[in-house]
């Protein structure tokens, strides 16, 4: 089984560091979003990643290919034209079943399914109360797709469509992007999710699977809730300080950060080389080598090496930037 990455083709939701760092190596409890996508291909027989980049490929490989050890290729999207364009780049590399992950989301799901189904494909999707949010999936009685609509406006489905798919008839799938990308664009782009309901209006099997969890990181709040979840899932921890220092849990604090007189927590990630001074931070998701002096942050992402004094509030600041209060 290959697995195709796009790393690229969905937009970018995600406005802090994405100057300097693609959107699936940004961090969640630690860890690059795209770190704890592919813990969840443990075990599975993959024979090939295809990572589906945008204008950031460079680093992209550069990050992927020190990392994972799976036989690696990469294809550029230079046009933005979305999903179903963006999986499209993949075909020529494509010679059987393919799994197809979008890492914008942390998940909690069984991929050996699609070592078993006898399914035409699979979509994994979770129930959400937010629904209008998202795609969602449609299902017959016995769990097989039957429709699938981005947004609704009426509550017809709550599984939300979370970006995790398995095609075993990829000879449909490219038949559903091709019908996809010659008819005009659905709301600007080519959704990957038209060329699956082009397969199953022509009789093809998508088994529906539902998630054990699913964690988004594709809006700076939700990438902070998830932050805390993981943080209290297990990925905490922090070196000691002194009695000037307040923690509370679930903390992760890096190794070589400076920590003077302040509170940290809950649910705060402090990456390596940062300064926190007179200051209170909770909710919070900090770059590397950032300096916080007589500031009070909740609800916030800072990229690295920034600097803010004198603050008091919430927000999303970008690295290598400076914020001071009156």
């Amino acid at each position: 089984m290959q697995v195709i990455i796009p790393l690229a083709g969905k937009g970018t939701r995600l406005r802090p560091h994405t100057h300097l760092t693609p959107k699936p190596m940004l961090k969640v409890a630690g860890r690059p979003v795209m770190d704890w996508v592919m813990d969840r291909l443990e075990g599975l027989n993959v024979e090939e990643l295809i990572f589906i980049t945008g204008h950031l490929k460079d680093q992209a490989e550069a990050y992927a290919r020190s990392r994972y050890k799976l036989p690696s290729r990469f294809v550029e999207q230079k046009v933005q034209d979305g999903t179903a364009g963006a999986v499209n780049l993949a075909r020529p590399h494509v010679h059987g079943p393919v799994m197809i992950i979008f890492v914008d989301t942390v998940f909690e799901a069984d991929l050996s399914l699609a070592e078993r189904t006898d399914a035409d494909g699979i979509i994994w999707a979770k129930e959400v109360e937010d629904y209008q949010r998202f795609g969602v999936v449609v299902t017959d009685k016995d769990g097989y797709m039957t429709k699938i609509i981005e947004k609704p406006s009426e509550p017809i489905s709550k599984l939300a469509n979370i970006g995790l798919y398995y095609v075993r008839d990829v000879e449909a799938l490219w038949a559903g992007i091709d019908h996809t990308i010659a008819a005009p664009k659905n709301k600007g782009e080519y959704y990957l999710t038209d060329a699956f309901q082009h397969m199953i209006d022509r009789g093809r099997k998508i088994l529906t699977a539902e998630v054990g969890g699913w964690y988004d990181c594709g809006q700076t709040g939700t990438t902070i809730e998830t932050n805390g979840i993981l943080l209290a899932a297990g990925a905490a921890r922090h070196p000691a300080f002194g009695a000037d220092v307040k923690i509370v849990e679930p903390v992760l604090i890096e190794d070589g950060c400076t920590i003077e007189r302040s509170t940290i927590g809950p649910n705060v990630t402090l990456e390596t080389g940062s300064v926190v001074r007179d200051s209170m931070l909770s909710n919070a998701i900090i770059g590397s080598n950032a300096l916080i002096e007589n500031t009070v942050l909740d609800n916030a992402m800072l990229g690295d090496h920034v600097k803010v004094s004198r603050f008091s509030g919430t927000g999303s600041i970008g690295s290598h930037s400076e914020v001071s209060g009156a």
